[in-house]
């Protein structure tokens, strides 16, 4: 019974411990910059070009 309960808390803390790491890591990812997407460097039109 105490094995079973045991299995039981431990499942649903490591569901609780993924979901929380999953949460944290994607916080922590850095917004993408429009710069990079326009920081083409041939076939560009010259506007684009920094």
């Amino acid at each position: 019974m105490f094995a079973r309960r045991f299995t039981i808390v431990c499942l649903l803390l490591s569901l609780f411990g993924m979901s929380f790491a999953i949460l944290v890591a994607g916080a922590g990812r850095p917004a993408p910059s429009w710069d990079q997407a326009n920081s083409c460097r041939f076939g560009c039109p010259s506007h684009l070009r920094h």
